[in-house]
C-alpha cells in the first residue's frame, strides 16, 4: 500500500508595512470611534457621545486586562459588530492601536482594506471607544506587560470576534514607527 502524500503549503514572508501613528485627537479619530480626554468632575461635555455607547446585547464586562509582550506590529485585525468598546492603560503609559473604519457591518465575511489600516498611538490618560465594527489590533506597546482597562461585552470574544490574518488574505504584516 502506497501512504498518502500529505502536501504542505509554506507562506511566504510577509511583506512588512510601516505605519507612522497619527496622533490621537477627537477630530482625527471620530471614524473609528471617540478618544475620551480628561475633564473635570461633572463638566458638561458638548461633542461627546454619551450615547454612543453601546452594550445593549449582553451582560456589560468590565475588567482589567492584563498583555504580555506585544511588541510593536501585528498580522491580523479584529471587529466586534454588534457592540462598541472602550480601552485604556491602567497607568496611564502611552500605547499603539491600528484600526480601519467600520465599514460592511451587514457582511460577516467583510474584509478591511489595506490603504485604510491607520495607526494611532494613544497617550496615556486618554481612553477611547472604538464604534461597533471598527477594525482593531492592539493593544500594542514596548513594555514586558501592561493592564488596560477593557469595557465590552461579557461574550464579545466567543459571539462577535470577526478575525483576518492579514498574512494569510493579503501577504502582509503591519509594524509601527515609533
Amino acid at each position: 500500500m502506497i501512504g498518502a502524500m500529505t502536501t504542505v503549503t509554506k507562506l511566504a514572508p510577509p511583506q512588512i508595512r510601516k505605519l507612522k501613528p497619527l496622533a490621537l485627537t477627537r477630530e482625527n479619530f471620530a471614524l473609528y470611534g471617540e478618544a475620551i480626554l480628561p475633564a473635570p468632575d461633572g463638566a458638561a461635555l458638548p461633542g461627546y457621545e454619551a450615547d454612543g455607547l453601546d452594550l445593549s446585547a449582553g451582560k456589560p464586562r468590565f475588567y482589567v486586562m492584563r498583555l504580555e509582550g506585544r511588541g510593536l506590529g501585528f498580522r491580523q485585525i479584529t471587529r466586534h459588530r454588534r457592540v462598541t468598546q472602550c480601552l485604556a492603560s491602567t497607568l496611564g503609559q502611552d500605547w499603539y492601536l491600528g484600526v480601519a473604519p467600520p465599514k460592511g457591518l451587514d457582511d460577516p465575511n467583510a474584509k478591511p482594506a489595506l490603504d485604510d489600516i491607520v495607526a494611532f498611538k494613544v497617550p496615556g490618560g486618554i481612553a477611547i471607544k472604538l464604534h461597533a465594527g471598527t477594525w482593531h489590533a492592539g493593544p500594542f506597546f514596548q513594555a514586558a506587560q501592561m493592564d488596560f482597562f477593557n469595557l465590552e461585552l461579557a461574550d464579545t470574544n466567543e459571539v462577535d470576534h470577526h478575525t483576518v490574518v492579514l498574512e494569510r488574505e493579503y501577504g502582509v504584516a503591519f509594524e509601527f514607527e515609533v
